[in-house]
């Protein structure tokens, strides 16, 4: 069995785990065994049944008031409880920010191997195999575990969801004995930018900015094209990030956020090979920047060599045509 971490927010389960359950199911089905699913938190019954139809067999509900909020030790606690259990072959998770804290100190309470922001899995000889990129993104390593339960964290954007038909099915209840003394961080606050913001890790498009945009008051540009365009977000490279522009939680690279969009456009960035490694499995990017020489072209799939002033408008005006059709 392949056991499934999903994470919610305020009842509703996000997209990335869906897709890790999703593959999660179609990697279940070459094994001949079942794709089950985990939820912490209480009231969840509802976000449940949605699982279901991305190929769950089970949901098992860990309730406790204690993980209602994130707590990375009191999820921890929770899930390495069921895992001893049930005894999954495997047990993914959705590389988001929740997912990379989560994952490996899991793996250490289980003293096992992770395998982390994987882009592609696949069964060879009966048994999982692993891909990721190293190098900053410059090469992609294929590797097998050889611990059990074997643990894996899947990159948001990259698998597609996985369609079962079902509507309902078994769900599992239990009531989880946690003590406040074993909790030692508590989350009291989650707070966003503005509500209803998607996060970049989840965005289907992601408008860019970087140090070319030459001030915070004009990141306002790359909002307005995120308001016209459905699921899209903005983001930043860590210079701009850096110079206090924008929000961090913005930031997309090595040291910020690693995402996989259908389309990314770069306004204003260079591209260093630490900005390249968060956005390099984008499906397709698009580049604009005055400076022909920019790194950023050699990983572009197409280049505008241009003022980024005089492309961003015009650039809206054809999105809001196109989107009305």
């Amino acid at each position: 069995m392949i056991l499934v971490y999903i994470e919610s927010r305020k009842g509703k389960v996000k997209k990335a785990s869906l897709e890790a359950l999703s593959e999660a199911r179609r990697r279940a089905e070459e094994l001949k065994v079942e794709a089950q699913a985990v939820l912490a938190g209480s009231g969840l019954g509802g976000a449940a049944a949605e699982l279901f139809g991305c190929g769950a067999s089970k949901v098992h509900l860990l309730e406790s008031p204690l993980l209602d909020a994130y707590s990375a030790q009191a999820h921890a606690l929770a899930v390495e409880a069921l895992v001893r259990e049930l005894k999954p072959a495997a047990v993914f998770f959705s590389a988001t920010s929740l997912g990379k804290d989560l994952a490996p100190r899991l793996a250490a309470r289980l003293g096992v191997s992770l395998a982390s922001d994987c882009i592609r899995l696949t069964v060879q000889e009966g048994r999982l195999e692993y891909t990721r990129p190293i190098y900053a993104g410059k090469a992609l390593l294929s590797f097998r575990l050889k611990t059990f339960p074997q643990m894996a964290s899947l990159r948001p954007n990259i698998f597609p969801l996985f369609d079962s038909g079902q509507k309902s099915g078994e769900v599992l209840k239990k009531v989880v004995a946690l003590d406040q003394n074993q909790v030692k961080g508590k989350v009291v606050e989650i707070t966003g930018e503005k509500a209803g913001a998607l996060d970049v890790t989840e965005a289907e498009v992601i408008f860019s900015g970087g140090r070319g945009l030459k001030g915070p008051e004009n990141f306002r540009l790359l909002n307005e094209l995120s308001e016209v365009v459905p699921r899209s977000a903005v983001g930043a490279s860590r210079s701009a990030v850096d110079a206090g522009w924008i929000d961090h939680h913005h930031q997309v690279g090595q040291t910020g956020k690693t995402v996989s969009p259908n389309i990314y456009f770069a306004f204003g960035i260079s591209g260093a090979i630490q900005h390249l490694a968060g956005m390099s499995s984008s499906k397709v990017i698009v580049a604009v920047n005055k400076d022909p020489e920019a790194p950023i072209f050699k990983a572009a799939d197409y280049g505008i060599v241009a003022d980024i002033f005089q492309v961003i408008p015009p650039l809206k005006e054809e999105l809001k045509k196109l989107l009305a059709e």
